[in-house]
């Protein structure tokens, strides 16, 4: 009797399995962050309003979105899905408005990376439905995401204002002062951080299929552009009563916006949630979006500091792992008692709420 021929452990390896999955995810991940420096370049040169060119953005978007889903097809969509859905589209045109302010004011380093203070969430959760003595330990994380932005906000991840820097080539205090951010301006990208966590709580909670996602996400991005609509028309007012220079239009920054901020990003990031289990605020997402930014700065030229922004993102990303962190020790200990899938299915969903 002939036994029967090993199969090859690489092939079924998960690791190998999700190589191309990973790629896919880096390369979204790369192209949005692009649109970003892209998008920052347009606003500073131009002085162009940020809430016309996102409601610019969203407008195309949203047709797009619709396009694509077509959410008034297939099983009827109830009240239950329809009305969180538009809710989280005001949440999202919120959000928007805020990490476009902030990306202005603060630059594309630590406008992306405040993005990741969506992880507080999980802190909240842990106060409110979590095991105590776990408590102090996701508090511990807080404080050094708190710590990560401070020094984020004080040009850690500048190269005039890195402290390495400092030490051998002395700033005069004045200048110093001049282009300090500080962490009030750090709290807009911060709070729209925070919103972005929050709508994407919403969307996981009301839609439990992927199908479903998807065609609610549609309706979530076109209520988001009428939410705009008229905060765009008052702005548009304003700002055509204070100046009536035409500003330059430039298609690589509103169609990289369209396309890989808004659209492509969407569909990434849900690939990467439901393959890979690799939600926005985690660890390994911040890995990859901080290799994609240091591309990024040595492209563009920006005024970066290596060493400083590794180490902030490194504080980051541990108090994101503890902020956002379950009781592994269960987990293991259900895994080796031979638990149901839907059980360990039920735990993998949990790990999604904090983000």
């Amino acid at each position: 009797m002939m036994s029967p021929r090993p199969i090859s452990e690489d092939r079924g390896s998960p690791h190998f399995r999700h190589t191309p999955l990973q790629i896919i995810h880096i390369a979204g991940n790369f192209l949005r962050i692009w649109s970003v420096y892209s998008m920052y370049r347009y606003l500073t040169q131009t002085g162009a309003s940020v809430v016309l060119f996102i409601f610019s953005c969203l407008v195309p978007s949203s047709i797009l979105f619709l396009l694509l889903q077509k959410p008034w097809k297939g099983r009827p969509l109830s009240n239950a899905q329809v009305v969180p859905s538009v809710i989280n589209g005001a949440i999202t045109a919120l959000y928007f408005i805020l990490w476009g302010k902030g990306l202005k004011s603060c630059g594309p380093l630590r406008a992306i990376l405040a993005e990741y203070s969506g992880a507080v969430l999980g802190v909240l959760s842990a106060v409110l439905y979590g095991r105590r003595d776990h408590v102090w330990k996701k508090v511990g994380g807080l404080i050094a995401m708190l710590a990560s932005f401070y020094f984020l906000s004080q040009g850690w991840a500048l190269a005039t204002f890195s402290p390495f820097y400092i030490l051998l080539y002395k700033l005069s205090s004045k200048l110093r002062y001049f282009k300090l951010l500080g962490m009030s301006q750090m709290t807009v990208p911060i709070l729209a951080g925070i919103l972005s966590a929050l709508r994407r709580v919403i969307a996981r909670r009301v839609s439990l299929k992927n199908q479903l996602k998807r065609r609610l996400h549609a309706i979530t991005i076109a209520s988001a552009t009428c939410f705009l609509f008229p905060v765009a028309m008052w702005d548009l007012i304003i700002g055509s009563s204070d100046s009536s220079a035409e500003l330059p239009f430039s298609a690589w920054a509103f169609l990289s916006t369209i396309l890989f901020g808004i659209i492509l990003i969407f569909y990434v990031d849900s690939i990467a949630e439901e393959k890979l289990h690799m939600v926005f605020s985690s660890p390994r997402h911040l890995l990859a979006a901080g290799g994609c930014i240091i591309v990024m700065e040595i492209a563009y030229k920006m005024d970066f500091s290596l060493a400083g922004f590794v180490i902030c993102s490194s504080i980051l990303g541990f108090g994101i792992y503890e902020a956002t962190a379950l009781d592994r020790g269960r987990k293991d200990s259900f895994q080796n008692q031979g638990v149901s899938n839907g059980m360990l299915d039920n735990e993998l969903e949990m790990s999604t709420l904090p983000t």
